[in-house]
């Protein structure tokens, strides 16, 4: 059967729409970014080129607010941004996919075309990025003896799974193709891990090039003690280091693995992240900018990580394993040049110098032609499954204990902190690598309720494997305690659709309460602006305004006592504002809240906004100003 006869159109009709057509994909086919090796240099459409990008991640940001921090990483200099894609934020359970609301990175690429940025994307799939389980999802762990990030055919057929429906998806958006992506790397800083595992890099590299074709440039990223094992033949070496290192000594490492071609460094640190329990971490302007110079005039392209850190809403915090647990606070502000509220920070001014008076060249692009809806749904921000948050365990006591009686879990087997409670009384704390025991008394019958929060997942080290739970039955006295009742707990749930919360009304407690919720309501007076909230004298626990889940808090421990709060997630103009405290150990006497005027990650100087708050119930309503940034 011999082939259909194409239809042809009056020679007056293509002019028409070749103008109808978007100049992004009409020049799709003459767009390029390559390594020009001979002369250690990008060339971007057949131009010299390098990049001066900044890193900040989608999922750590409002939605509705994408545009103003990209738009102002674009006015402090640069041409580029760099973002992760957490696997896990994206595939909840396995096979069933969320690129809605604040999961539509598509909508955060366009954002970024709109800003005039071009994109270096980090798919993994493990990503690090101090993120729960390093993005890798939860239900991994489902198959105990699975091997993350090697050869496993358990691992990889999952990882398959997943780049099978990211990848052609982002397909469109290479800029060969019309779209912003101008390189991607292939996992992540895989030479800091324990495995080395070359046959796992090259089947990722042959599933990039599968899905993604030949014309991408893709790359690895390490630091200089890792290029060994992240390197990988194919793939672009790159290499990352902060302000303290020596340039010059690790650059001339990166050539031994990278002969020719433009300098890279990958994640040039202009803060770092914070531990709960340990100082707030910070970088010095000098140091920071002097760094960015050298290496600029160096010829070199960066990416500063972080340009804007934003915040671990909900319980998506990682955590690393250096001698013991150290979870990851809920700011991840990180010391940026753009601050975790969106504010420009002086560091920001001495680096937008750094770059307006070291020449590059800046190419503009067209803007792309597919547009999404920028409303924001803070419904979608919700997400909630079995893997993060907390899980009830509930035994009963077959025989009475009369004395004070060790109660404890070997092993370690608390991950991560466990509340205590018999018949309801709050008994004490649990903590990984910390607390192991505690002095247990109760009749027969009596009921022990262990309430196991989960502190976030290791985001970085040897042992990614990090199970959740009691990881082995616990021992009172000389007796292993059996017949465990679980209940995963569905709190964002509750907290979102309970409204009004009323619950019985009763005194303060005089001793460690447990855990407990609190609630009231709140008008704003006017529009306001964005706020960070203050909980003088609380314990640890959550915190959620409006249903949204704004992270954790710890006070008692810090260095972080502040919760950054988006203006966009309150009610203005007399509407009632409702916030929650799930407080997992003691309230303060007078239970109070304060909103500031500017966070409180290691310091004290801050202006107050005070309100009263009343346990289990709703309080009288007063109205408040907030401050405006």
């Amino acid at each position: 059967m011999a082939p259909k006869k194409p239809l042809c159109l009056p020679a007056l009709l293509l002019p028409l729409l070749t103008l109808l057509l978007p100049q992004s994909l009409l020049q799709a086919g003459t767009r390029s970014f390559v390594v020009d090796r001979e002369n250690d240099r990008f060339l971007l459409d057949g131009a010299p080129f390098r990049y001066v990008s900044g890193s900040l991640h989608y999922f750590r940001v409002p939605r509705v607010l994408w545009a103003d921090r990209l738009f102002k990483m674009r006015m402090s200099g640069l041409n580029t941004v760099q973002f992760y894609v957490p696997w896990n934020y994206h595939e909840p359970e396995p096979g069933v996919y969320n690129f809605n609301g604040s999961r539509d990175l598509f909508a955060f690429l366009n954002e970024a075309s709109v800003a005039n940025l071009l994109v270096i994307l980090r798919p993994g799939p493990y990503i690090c990025a101090e993120w729960d389980m390093g993005g890798l999802p939860a239900w991994l762990l489902q198959k105990p003896d699975i091997h993350l990030r090697t050869s496993d055919p358990d691992f990889l057929a999952a990882v398959d799974s997943w780049f099978k429906v990211l990848l052609p998806r982002l397909y469109p958006w290479l800029y060969h193709n019309g779209g912003n992506i101008i390189s991607i790397q292939v996992e992540n800083e895989y030479g800091s891990y324990r495995a080395c595992d070359f046959g796992y890099m090259r089947h990722l590299a042959g599933l990039f090039r599968a899905l993604l074709g030949d014309r991408i440039l893709l790359f690895t990223t390490d630091g200089p003690e890792g290029l060994k094992c992240g390197s990988l033949q194919g793939l672009y070496t790159t290499v990352d280091f902060g302000p303290a290192d020596n340039m010059t000594k690790i650059f001339a490492l990166l050539r031994k693995y990278e002969p020719r071609g433009p300098l890279v460094n990958s994640e040039y640190y202009t803060g770092w992240l914070d531990y709960w329990g340990q100082n707030h971490s910070t970088r010095s302007i000098s140091a920071v900018t002097t760094g960015l110079e050298n290496m600029l005039r160096l010829g070199a392209s960066v990416n500063m990580y972080m340009f804007h850190g934003g915040t671990n809403f909900g319980y998506w915090n990682g955590a690393d394993e250096k001698g013991r647990f150290l979870p990851i606070t809920t700011s991840y502000d990180y010391d940026a040049p753009i601050s975790e509220a969106g504010d420009p920070t002086p560091k920001l001014f001495a680096l937008r110098n750094v770059i307006s008076e070291v020449p590059y060249h800046f190419i503009k692009h067209q803007r792309l032609s597919l547009i999404w809806g920028k409303g924001i749904h803070l419904k979608y921000l919700l997400f909630h499954t079995q893997d993060r948050g907390f899980v009830l365990y509930r035994t009963y006591l077959t025989y009475t204990v009369s004395e004070p009686t060790q109660f404890w879990v070997p092993n370690n087997g608390v991950h991560d902190r466990a509340y205590v409670m018999v018949d309801g009384v709050f008994q004490g704390v649990l903590e990984r690598n910390m607390k192991h025991q505690l002095f247990l008394m109760g009749t027969v019958g009596a009921k022990l309720d262990i309430l196991l929060e989960n502190m976030g997942r290791l985001s970085f080290g040897s042992n990614s494997s990090d199970f959740k739970g009691l990881l082995e039955p616990p021992i009172l006295g000389q007796r292993v305690l059996t017949q465990w009742l679980m209940f995963p707990l569905k709190v964002d749930k509750l907290v979102k659709w309970w409204f009004p919360l009323q619950l019985m009304k009763r005194s303060h407690p005089q001793v460690p309460s447990g855990p407990t919720f609190y609630s009231t309501t709140f008008p704003i007076l006017g529009e306001g602006g964005d706020t960070f909230l203050f909980l003088p004298g609380w314990t640890k626990g959550q915190v959620w305004i409006n249903g949204f889940n704004l992270g954790r808090y710890w006070t008692k421990r810090g260095p972080q006592e502040t919760l950054y709060v988006p203006r966009p997630l309150l009610f203005s103009r007399g509407a009632l504002n409702k916030i929650t405290l799930l407080e997992l150990e003691n309230v303060p006497p007078q239970p109070q809240i304060q909103f500031l005027d500017r966070p409180i990650l290691n310091s004290t100087l801050h202006k107050t906004y005070i309100y009263s708050l009343s346990p289990d119930t709703q309080s009288a309503s007063e109205p408040m100003e907030l401050s405006g940034h």
